[in-house]
């Protein structure tokens, strides 16, 4: 990270929204020759089939790089589909979707976020509608914030096959190759973050139709196939992000132990202290829940889905106090976009706490996890 990505950071300036492919393919040849590359891919794919609990550490210090996951090809949503594709798809769609994927020379993207009043934070709100025509569905609809649309060789599709919105169920995912008839992208979205390779696109679907055997899982089936991708993805999220906030602090701590003020170094002083401990204290606690999570995960517990929503949760936020107090310890520099990442990396975790899923929605579902085993059966008409 520190001799050949970062050097390809400050280069780019951590935007990557509209940056050529060369970029990411040295990166990832980079990788390779390092013997670095797809960690998390199983070894029957090319990688090295790193469990969750591996991948923990291997993620979190190509975190401490904004373009470390995208080198190491572990970054979103490419990870996420992988591990998706790996779970759900069948053999055929493996041989052409996985394989490429897994090797980098191909790119994908995940369709399910919608523009108002569509799916969101709440997928049931799921507009976008897939309809059988002869030989295989038809799908419309719109699509907005899909993180590497541009320049993707597919799109993983979800679409409402059965019901209306609100209905917990009915959706299916689809497998639609760029450049599909139907299938438009419209724009490419202006966001707080650049560090996302492709950026963030709103796509149309009118009339796109897709054969049969691009149903990805089971037909209605999609959310539950979609959890699959979920519970490991919001994990790699924490623990990508948790690099940065390492990054942030090492900064902070080198800033404190080297710039003076009242005469002593910064990091002599009370409240300087208070805040570096506290930082320290942040990393610490998320770096063990994140494997806690992944344990949880890779031993398939029950608890899995609770501490996936803990984890998440939790890092987001630390890992934004982390970079608060960097800024902040280290002033002026701390703003400078120029002389150091902090700014930078300011901007890029900021909508963490929003990415998969919200504070409030994890913290709503926590709450009603942990309180279903003491819920009492409501009394009935004939218990008075």
């Amino acid at each position: 990270m520190r001799e050949v990505v970062i050097p390809a950071e400050r280069e780019c300036g951590g935007s990557v929204h509209d940056a050529p492919e060369a970029l990411r393919e040295t990166l990832q040849k980079a990788a390779r020759d390092a013997g670095v590359f797809a960690p998390q891919v199983p070894t029957r794919w090319g990688g090295h089939g790193l469990d969750l609990r591996g991948q923990a550490v291997v993620f979190e210090a190509a975190g401490y790089s904004l373009l470390g996951p995208l080198a190491l090809n572990c970054a979103a949503p490419d990870e996420g589909n992988m591990h998706l594709l790996e779970k759900v798809a069948t053999e055929e769609q493996k041989q052409t979707y996985l394989r490429p994927l897994a090797a980098g020379t191909s790119r994908s993207c995940f369709a399910m976020t919608e523009p108002a009043p569509g799916a969101g934070a709440d997928p049931r709100s799921l507009r976008t509608t897939a309809t059988r025509v002869p030989g295989g569905w038809r799908i419309d609809g719109r699509k907005w914030f899909i993180t590497g649309a541009q320049g993707a060789g597919f799109a993983i599709v979800m679409a409402r096959t059965s019901g209306g919105p609100g209905d917990p169920g009915g959706a299916t995912m689809f497998l639609v190759d760029a450049g599909t008839p139907g299938m438009s992208i419209v724009r490419t979205i202006e966001t707080l973050d650049e560090s996302l390779f492709a950026g963030h696109s709103e796509i149309v679907f009118d009339g796109c139709v897709v054969g049969e055997e691009q149903v990805l899982g089971a037909v209605d089936r999609g959310f539950e196939g979609a959890q699959v991708r979920l519970g490991p993805a919001r994990t790699t999220h924490c623990m990508r992000w948790l690099g940065a906030a390492r990054r942030a602090q090492d900064l902070a701590l080198e800033r404190a132990g080297s710039r003076m003020a009242f005469g002593s170094p910064l990091g002599d002083l009370g409240m300087v202290q208070q805040m570096l401990a506290d930082s320290e204290i942040d990393i610490e606690a998320s770096r063990a829940l994140i494997l806690r999570t992944a344990w949880e995960l890779d031993t398939g517990s029950a608890a899995a889905s609770q501490l996936t929503s803990v984890s998440k949760t939790f890092v987001a936020e630390a890992v934004n106090r982390v970079v608060d107090r960097a800024v902040q310890i280290c002033g002026a520099l701390g703003i400078s976009a120029d002389d150091a990442p902090l700014a930078r990396l300011f901007r890029e975790v900021r909508p963490f706490r929003i990415y998969d899923g919200p504070s409030e929605t994890h913290r709503f579902a926590i709450a009603r996890r942990a309180v279903r085993p003491y819920r009492r059966p409501r009394p009935g008409p004939a218990d008075g």
